[in-house]
């Protein structure tokens, strides 16, 4: 079990530059990604009516929570490099529904956003988020 956890945590041996250019893609992307969770972070606390896709059928306030907590949450811990790989699947899974379902029938410009933030979320979830993380000090303390 511990090998499956130092796994997910595993922070690459990049060089300083990987690991700079992994922690400014980590923190634009989750900084441009916030600007959406936080507009349905209003929504959500605002006490008004929800009007918000559900995609998946769990119900309109289930679909908000899920899509606030992958786009306010996540994306702070992403910020962060806290549980990084973990935290970017969320987000991966929400921008792959927005792109395949709830966008399903319309053209390629609706698409294409979340496509790329799902490109990236994808690439975070493979690499790691790299030494400038605070899985990197996780990392470090579960290999002594």
């Amino acid at each position: 079990m511990k090998e499956i956890i130092k796994l997910w945590f595993d922070t690459g041996e990049y060089s300083k530059p990987v690991s700079s250019s992994l922690l400014f893609l980590r923190i634009i992307t989750s900084v441009f990604m916030l600007t959406h969770g936080y507009r349905k972070l209003l929504m959500l606390t605002g006490g008004g009516p929800i009007q918000f896709a559900d995609p998946l059928g769990m119900g309109v306030t289930t679909s908000l929570i899920l899509a606030v907590f992958a786009e306010v949450v996540c994306s702070v811990l992403l910020i962060v490099g806290l549980a990084t790989r973990f935290s970017a699947l969320p987000l991966l899974f929400t921008m792959i529904v927005a792109a395949l379902v709830v966008h399903a029938d319309d053209g390629f410009a609706r698409k294409e956003l979340p496509l790329l933030y799902a490109t990236v979320y994808l690439v975070i979830t493979l690499i790691g988020p790299g030494r400038f993380s605070l899985d990197h000090l996780i990392h470090r303390k579960l290999k002594q």
